[in-house]
């Protein structure tokens, strides 16, 4: 009899766990580590990246100016759908000479293998001043909290939909480190219908619209070891979202804040996971 209980115990307990982890985000941890040589020459290859392909241009909506790069996808027919995405440079790259934005994350989409494989539209906007400002809230816990200019970007979505009726409004993807990373959040949680999945790498965490993005795509990266932009704010946004079975969060237990987006510079890894991604 108690041998009995016990399987059911257990077979129980397997079928919690199994539902659990089907129905519950996703974490995990890479013991990647990132020597001087590697850093400098994976910087090396995307800055070598001719960014011509980027055509400049200005969005203006009354007397905001945004700044931005465009990239169309190779080939591009009009009778095919391509995704829209949007790229978000840290604070380093605040300006208005509609060049420096173009950081990695932006140029990864040059690389030929990326370009022929994964062929979509491309925003860089530039911000001339901070895109997101950081807070403490009630909790104690430091959030962001998006400029006037990020909501703008709305309109522009809108004004490219209209000029490129093929771009794939279940499709509209948004990347970011940093700042950056900050800001992708922002857009989200501000119009979380609008975006089929977020990358978020080293950000402070957007927390104002939890209920609104709880089955997002979410991918948060972070390093433990970042102490520019702290690991524990994408641990509250992971705890606070603990139903999304489409939230991944990965820990780079050995990177820092400034070479946490060195892994990712010459894969396909994050291509690759938003193109599976849809509305």
């Amino acid at each position: 009899m108690h041998k009995i209980k016990l399987k059911q115990n257990l077979t129980l307990l397997l079928l919690i766990f199994t539902i659990n982890q089907s129905f519950a985000q996703k974490k995990e941890f890479r013991e990647t580590k990132v020597d001087t040589l590697t850093f400098l020459n994976n910087r090396k290859l995307l800055n070598s990246l001719n960014t011509d392909k980027f055509q400049k241009k200005i969005f203006a909506d009354n007397d905001i100016k945004i700044p931005y790069r465009f990239l169309m996808p190779k080939n591009n027919r009009t009778n095919e759908k391509f995704p829209l995405v949007i790229t978000f440079h840290n604070s380093t790259r605040i300006g208005n000479d509609n060049e420096n934005q173009l950081e990695p994350f932006a140029k990864i989409w040059l690389r030929d293998e990326i370009y022929e494989k994964f062929p979509c539209y491309v925003v860089a906007p530039q911000f001339n001043t901070r895109s997101t400002n950081y807070e403490i809230n009630g909790e104690g816990i430091q959030v962001s909290k998006p400029s006037n200019e990020v909501s703008t970007l709305l309109k522009l979505i809108k004004d490219l939909e209209k000029e490129y009726p093929n771009i794939d409004k279940s499709r509209i993807y948004l990347i970011g480190y940093s700042m950056g990373g900050s800001t992708a959040q922002n857009l989200m949680n501000l119009s979380p219908n609008t975006f089929a999945a977020v990358v978020s790498v080293a950000a402070v965490p957007d927390l104002s619209n939890l209920s609104k993005i709880k089955e997002k795509n979410i991918w948060l990266i972070h390093g433990k070891n970042d102490d520019e932009n702290p690991y524990v704010g994408s641990v509250e946004l992971y705890n606070k979202l603990p139903s999304d079975k489409n939230l991944i969060f990965t820990t780079f237990t050995n990177l820092n804040h400034n070479n946490i987006v060195i892994p990712f510079l010459i894969t396909d890894e994050i291509p690759k996971w938003l193109f599976e991604k849809r509305k």
